[in-house]
Order: structure tokens, then C-alpha cells, then sequence
């Protein structure tokens, strides 16, 4: 499961869509009005952003993305669990594996694609998903709006964005979710929240979308 998370980086833009109905050229999964549904089946959600605020979808087998032109970015990744990494969860447990999951396979991506992020804090919660994951991170030059905040000079330094990334399991595959407070960034100076708010802010921000996804059983990994 070498460098899965990267798609999660690199997926930023995309087609913009509809609300008719009308297919989305491009795209791996399908739009059906105002839902996504993944072209693995694996889940369906309902689009958290607007076409007429310059929302747009970018999707690959695993990964899908889903961003606006204000402060919406969210990446959501579907793993399918191979023998070996059912083996390190019924061996780790949930809390151990999900953190050997993302030092494995997230955070090397996000440190190879932002030098210098890092991780600021991570959690592990019993009631959110069944068990799950939250890590937040900083990433200089990691901020998905940028452009909206300021035309950066020769030599400004790039903001560092800060992300949330939500880990869970079901039906045999691992979900990653990740968004950017875009706030850290698009309103500049006038930025006030503290760290413990800006981690509230993600957290619920995380599970909200968790709950919005529905989920189909796959068929049995190989």
C-alpha cells in the first residue's frame, strides 16, 4: 500500500458540475444530482460543495476531492484492507493500528509533498466511526487558498496550513478524511482561534462528513 495517501495531496481541482444531473466528464465515480457515489460502490455522500460557489469534484478509483473557491476542501480516500493489513489490525487493535497507519502512510506523503509539516497533536476516540483516528497537522506551503488570502511577494513565506485527518474502518477498508481550516489562512490578521478551537472546529467538521457518508459493504478483499 505504498504512497496511498498522496492522491489526498495532489487532488486539488477539478470539473466543475451540475445540478441537473448531467454527468461529470473526467470523473471516475458518478454524480446523481446532489450525491457522489464512488466507482469502487464502496460509498455514496452527498456533495459539500455548490457548483454556483465554484465547487468542483476530482476523483480517482480510491481518492475524491471536493473543493470550492471560499473555504471547502475535502479529500476523502477509500483502502481496501489486504490480508496483511487485516493482520496488523487484529494484532494491533484499533487505537495502535490506525496510528501505525497514518505514520506508515499519511504523514510520510504529506512530509514529502510540504517539507517541514508536521504533526501537531492526534487522538484517538472510541464513539466517533466505532473507533477512530484524528490527527491534526501543519503544512507550510500546504494551504489550498493561498491565492484567496494574498498574491504572495518574492519573499513571502507561504502560510501554513493546518489540516484534520479522521481514520476508520469499515466493511474490511479504511477511510481517510481529510480537510483544511481554510479560515487559518483566508482571513489573514483578523484570525483569532486557538489551538483547542481550531481543533474543535475540525473535529466536527470530520465527523459531520463521516455521518453524511453511506456506506456499501464490498465485495470480500482478495
Amino acid at each position: 500500500m505504498k504512497r496511498v495517501f498522496y492522491l489526498l495531496l495532489a487532488l486539488s481541482t477539478g470539473g466543475a458540475f451540475a445540478q441537473t444531473g448531467d454527468p461529470v466528464r473526467g470523473l471516475s465515480g458518478r454524480v446523481e444530482g446532489r450525491t457522489y457515489i464512488s466507482p469502487t460502490g464502496y460509498f455514496r455522500i452527498a456533495i459539500p460543495v455548490l457548483p454556483e460557489l465554484g465547487g468542483s469534484i476530482t476523483d480517482t478509483e480510491n481518492v475524491v476531492t471536493f473543493q470550492d473557491s471560499f473555504n471547502v476542501h475535502v479529500s476523502i480516500g477509500v483502502f481496501p484492507q489486504d490480508a496483511t493489513q487485516r493482520w496488523e489490525l487484529s494484532t494491533r487493535g484499533l487505537k495502535d493500528y490506525f496510528a501505525y497507519f497514518f505514520d506508515t502512510y499519511v504523514m510520510p506523503d504529506f512530509q514529502n509533498a510540504f517539507p517541514g509539516g508536521k504533526v501537531e497533536s492526534v487522538g484517538f476516540s472510541e464513539t466517533v466511526m466505532g473507533g477512530s483516528l484524528i490527527a491534526y497537522t501543519l503544512l507550510p506551503g500546504g494551504s489550498m487558498f493561498a491565492a484567496k488570502s494574498s498574491i504572495l511577494g518574492g519573499d513571502e513565506t507561504p502560510p501554513v496550513a493546518k489540516r484534520g485527518n479522521l481514520i476508520f474502518v469499515r466493511n474490511n477498508v479504511i477511510y481517510v478524511i481529510t480537510t483544511e481550516l481554510a479560515e487559518r489562512v483566508t482571513e489573514r490578521s483578523a484570525y483569532r482561534k486557538t489551538k483547542a478551537e481550531e481543533d474543535e472546529i475540525l473535529r466536527d467538521r470530520l465527523v459531520e462528513l463521516a455521518r453524511r457518508i453511506e456506506f456499501t459493504r464490498p465485495a470480500t478483499p482478495r
